[in-house]
């Protein structure tokens, strides 16, 4: 490996670091096609971006947890369902033919981009709700019936599930959708729907990682340098890069997917044709 590479490795592995902590993903959607445009074949770049997942987020989570941040109950009733779910992502990537592992995952990519704005209005919209009616939300968790917790929990299992899907099969977090799916289905506030996806992305990272090691697809020292580079990131972004404006943010990442996407596209097309 060329010092280039390595550089190149640690610096996508920092900004990956930084996606995670401030928007509670796991940094998969910049790593995938990093590694696809090293060379790599795309069940590999899918493998090591688990690899790398699992440093990321579990140093954001050590960090929520020593903060007082973290509600393991509630990270555990959706992470023990992705368990299950990113096998089954990753039987999926193992079977998918390359051309159509790369197309799906610009679908994926492309959806992301309206995920972003979706998560934007979700997420005005829970605020307004959370200045008008703080009191009525707290009367409301105290008097909380069955019919409501037995909902809870199958809400858990659909959030965690599709995020354990898409860790196995595209080799992301799974935050994006996990924190809209939160603030919706669980009515949770913002900062720990974010707090809690990162928490569960520790779990189906861990769980994807396994089963495409067992494949023999992880690239391990690619893996262990973004890995290393996202656990600075991280530490950089849940303590400085939330007072830089959302929209700043919003418009970077969005514009990065877009471009990515069609990266990502040619490659599926050049594969289909070889």
């Amino acid at each position: 490996m060329t010092t280039i590479e390595l550089l190149t490795l640690a610096g996508a592995g920092i900004v990956a670091g930084i996606l995670a902590g401030f928007l509670g993903i796991g940094g998969g959607t910049v790593l995938v096609p990093l590694l696809i445009s090293l060379g790599n074949e795309s069940i590999q770049a899918v493998a090591t971006s688990s690899l790398s997942i699992v440093i990321t987020a579990s140093a954001g989570s050590i960090q929520n947890w020593r903060m007082g941040y973290l509600d393991i109950k509630n990270v555990l009733g959706m992470g023990l369902p992705a368990l299950i779910t990113a096998q089954i992502g990753v039987l999926l990537a193992n079977i998918f033919p390359e051309y159509l592992l790369l197309f799906t995952f610009g679908l994926l990519l492309i959806s992301n981009i309206y995920l972003v704005e979706l998560r934007k209005q979700v997420i005005a919209k829970k605020k307004a709700t959370e200045t008008e009616n703080e009191n009525q939300e707290l009367t409301a968790e105290n008097h909380e019936n069955d019919h409501q917790r037995n909902q809870n929990i199958w809400n858990r299992i659909i959030t965690g599930g599709t995020g354990g899907l898409l860790a196995g099969l595209f080799g992301v977090g799974g935050g994006i959708i996990m924190v809209p799916l939160q603030i919706v289905l669980l009515n949770e506030t913002i900062k720990k729907a974010i707090q809690t996806s990162l928490g569960v992305i520790v779990i189906t990272a861990i769980s994807a990682t396994i089963g495409h090691a067992y494949s023999g697809n992880v690239l391990w020292q690619p893996g262990l340098i973004l890995g290393i580079g996202g656990l600075l990131g991280v530490q950089f972004s849940t303590r400085f890069l939330p007072k830089l404006p959302d929209k700043v943010v919003s418009f970077a990442f969005r514009t990065l997917l877009a471009i990515l996407s069609i990266y990502i596209f040619w490659k599926a097309w050049e594969t289909f044709q070889s």
